[in-house]
């Protein structure tokens, strides 16, 4: 099963659509821990800023159990937006720590790094982690 996690940030609904039209349509979005728990894969989607997404996912009662989810079982996770922000340690946009499950920083794009002055993050791998 492939769970969308819902923690109150982003548009849940057009992922699970965008999902069926690639022919998935298994996908379920929650917040409840046992549907995160019986969970396969893992989508973390999100809209917004780096601390509030942090705050969010912090509250949620599940945030211990995703952590053993991700890092002593290995469930794979799809970070979308925020949700892929949120999996490194940190990001200039924001005071709070990430999660941290990628050694890297969310950075903004500098202008001199784009031809228009787009609203757009990077994330900065300083190395791979294992």
């Amino acid at each position: 099963m492939l769970t969308i996690i819902d923690y109150g940030v982003g548009n849940l609904t057009s992922i699970k659509n965008m999902l069926k039209k690639a022919g998935y349509h298994n996908a379920i979005i929650s917040k409840e821990e046992s549907d995160i728990e019986a969970a396969d894969k893992l989508i973390l989607p999100g809209v917004g800023h780096f601390d509030y997404g942090m705050t969010q996912l912090r509250a949620a009662a599940f945030y211990d159990m995703l952590n053993r989810k991700v890092l002593e079982e290995k469930k794979p996770i799809l970070g979308i937006c925020l949700g892929a922000q949120l999996l490194t340690q940190g990001s200039e946009e924001g005071d709070m720590a990430g999660l941290g499950w990628i050694k890297a920083k969310t950075i903004k794009f500098r202008s001199e790094m784009m031809d228009s002055e787009l609203k757009l993050s990077l994330i900065h791998i300083s190395e791979p982690t294992r």
